[in-house]
């Protein structure tokens, strides 16, 4: 992980303390004595994919620095149902706080891993690459995005700032996808345009201007393998839309480079992981 993605998923654990903190911890303040300690497991309760042990971590760690998490598996790894995948240990009333971030943390970083690693495994054998999109939580956004690079997909841009995308209502509002290539053109630099398609018209016309991305919008399968004999490897191919389990291998076989999936991040299910404390004392 660099410094500027540790600093950004640390900016958003701060955010989130703040939110189920505040002020202080006033039940765990009122019934768990200064002194006390506490020491747990954390367990998967279902298969999966886990992400986020790291994340977890560090929030137990922004909250009291004495708290020791020890990991059990890798991030990234498959785990079953029962396993054991990290020890904590430290100041009872700190655990106690920082314990619902820390596993809101975990379940939905690894619930975005394990639905990712499906769509993966779905199109194993073909040379289709699995993309996230912008479809993420609000604020949440480099959390989400590692989650599915731990479950095996790739990142499409981060935001509306490292990629030109030219959607339809760029062109639209351009008067045609030429007058909207163009423009982008003219300043884009050496920033990757991709233009996407709604019909075959449109993939001739992004392939004459020298586009070297297109993303195929909601087309059929028919379509879709149409575009990609049409474009004879010049530019990369994206599927987008209507992306479902159920029909990502179909995708993957028309011979599109990358498919797109916003329900990676929008539509995952939470990682059903449990914190069980198995001792509580009093330190020194």
């Amino acid at each position: 992980m660099d410094d500027h993605l540790r600093i950004k998923i640390l900016e958003c654990i701060e955010r989130a303390l703040q939110e189920d903190i505040g002020k202080g911890d006033v039940t765990s303040g009122a019934i768990v004595p200064p002194d006390a300690g506490m020491s747990g497991r954390i367990i998967a309760k279902q298969d999966g994919v886990i992400a986020g042990l790291d994340v977890a971590q560090a929030t137990f760690f922004l909250v009291d620095a004495n708290i020791e998490l020890a990991t059990h598996v890798d991030e990234g790894a498959e785990v079953e149902s029962h396993q054991v995948l990290a020890t904590v240990s430290g100041p009872a009333r700190a655990m106690l706080s920082g314990e619902r971030v820390a596993m809101n943390f975990l379940g939905r970083m690894s619930g975005i891993a394990t639905y990712t690693n499906r769509f993966v495994r779905a199109v194993e054998g073909t040379k289709a690459v699995i993309l996230d999109t912008r479809k993420t939580a609000p604020g949440l956004r480099e959390i989400d995005k590692l989650a599915v690079r731990r479950g095996g997909g790739q990142n499409h841009r981060m935001g509306l700032y490292d990629m030109i995308l030219i959607k339809d209502n760029h062109i639209d509002f351009a008067g045609s996808l030429e007058q909207a290539v163009r423009r982008a053109q003219a300043v884009s630099g050496d920033m990757e345009i991709e233009v996407e398609a709604r019909t075959l018209d449109d993939v001739r016309e992004a392939l004459r201007l020298g586009v070297k991305r297109i993303m195929l919008d909601n087309m059929m399968l028919d379509d879709m393998h149409a575009a990609v004999v049409l474009n004879k490897g010049r530019a990369k191919l994206e599927a987008s839309g209507n992306v479902r389990l159920e029909n990502v291998r179909q995708i993957a076989e028309t011979g599109v480079d990358f498919i797109s999936v916003g329900a990676l991040t929008h539509s995952a299910r939470v990682f059903d992981a449990s914190l069980d404390w198995i001792d509580t004392r009093n330190t020194p």
